[in-house]
């Protein structure tokens, strides 16, 4: 159970902020639950979900060290970009990467698909709709959820790593 001021990972909502918890109408047996008000930090809106929602994933953030230890660790991940005609199936590859909500693996992907756009981009190709829309939402959890680990601005998050990997 999350507690007021938490803040969690929730499904491709991203870092939320547990604003309220309170009771709500009973479930369909007639049981009192209990109800999180979730307030993203990247959006202007607020969720609500019963306390015992198991239908999209929540975990809290990583903390600041975690963050901090996985962008030094960044050159060292390795990746390889994914090719695949067909759409359904580079559409299934990118949403089991994503499913896990894990920092590492969401570097993973990012790199890869960055490898797979610089190729492209020699290559004089265009760079595929799909791979861009999943590079996105990679991006868009991953930083923002570093963004909240290491208390910093979301948009200054890509420097915030580029510097971090000069130093280091």
């Amino acid at each position: 159970m999350y507690n007021v001021g938490d803040l969690i990972l929730y499904g491709r909502t991203g870092v939320c902020r547990v604003a309220e918890i309170c009771d709500g109408s009973p479930d369909s047996a007639g049981n009192p639950q209990q109800y999180y008000t979730l307030q993203p930090l990247y959006q202007s809106c607020s969720i609500r979900i019963p306390v015992s929602n198991g239908k999209v994933f929540s975990r809290p953030i990583i903390s600041g060290a975690e963050a901090k230890k996985l962008i030094q660790e960044m050159p060292d991940i390795p990746a390889e970009p994914y090719y695949n005609r067909n759409l359904n199936q580079l559409r299934e590859h990118y949403r089991t990467c994503m499913e896990s909500y894990r920092c590492l693996d969401l570097i993973v992907m990012t790199k890869s698909l960055y490898m797979k756009k610089k190729q492209a981009e020699k290559e004089r190709k265009k760079f595929g709709t799909v791979d861009e829309r999943f590079m996105r939402e990679a991006e868009d959890l991953l930083f923002g959820e570093f963004a909240a680990a290491l208390q910093i601005d979301r948009e200054t998050v890509e420097n915030y790593i580029a510097k971090s990997l000069q130093r280091g």
